[in-house]
């Protein structure tokens, strides 16, 4: 029987912005997280996963390479970042603010600006379910890892000046 899920998710190293530890420890736990617990279905292959997914990032696109667990490519989807990016902005920015804040502030400032993060990031999340309906099925857990991973590819233009 086969499983709707990812069993390796890669992130193209050319197309990774630069980020600080905070981020980098994120992406690492995102990818982490998304292997054990997911669920992914490429709704036009029948055959059904395990699959394994290359996400990158190209000409202000986000491409989604599958393969299955044998390293047959399955389909790559290509999404465009332009509606994702107001949100990507505003989650770097409370981001940094987060991290300003576990250095400085009180734990009720602290709880105050995660939860103000939790909610941009649950904003993404959704937008990223909603851009893949029809195509990649995803439970909402596994559209916010989705999102920590899209952020990571997009740390360096998303401070950059439109």
């Amino acid at each position: 029987m086969a499983e709707n899920r990812l069993i390796s998710v890669d992130i193209d190293e050319e197309t990774l912005a630069v980020s600080g530890p905070d981020a980098e420890h994120e992406r690492r736990v995102a990818i982490f997280d998304l292997i054990e617990e997911n669920m992914f279905e490429v709704e036009t292959h029948e055959a059904g996963g395990p699959y394994k997914l290359a996400l990158s990032a190209q000409e202000r696109k986000l491409v989604f390479e599958i393969f299955d667990e044998a390293d047959v490519p399955v389909h790559t989807f290509i999404l465009s970042l332009s509606p994702f990016r107001g949100i990507i902005r505003d989650y770097f920015m409370i981001c940094e603010s987060y991290y300003d804040a576990i250095r400085t502030q009180t734990p009720h400032q602290i709880e105050a600006i995660d939860m103000a993060r939790r909610g941009i990031h649950n904003e993404g999340s959704e937008l990223l379910e909603a851009r893949l309906k029809g195509k990649i099925g995803v439970d909402f857990d596994t559209a916010r890892r989705l999102f920590t991973l899209i952020c990571a590819l997009q740390a360096g233009t998303a401070r950059a000046p439109q």
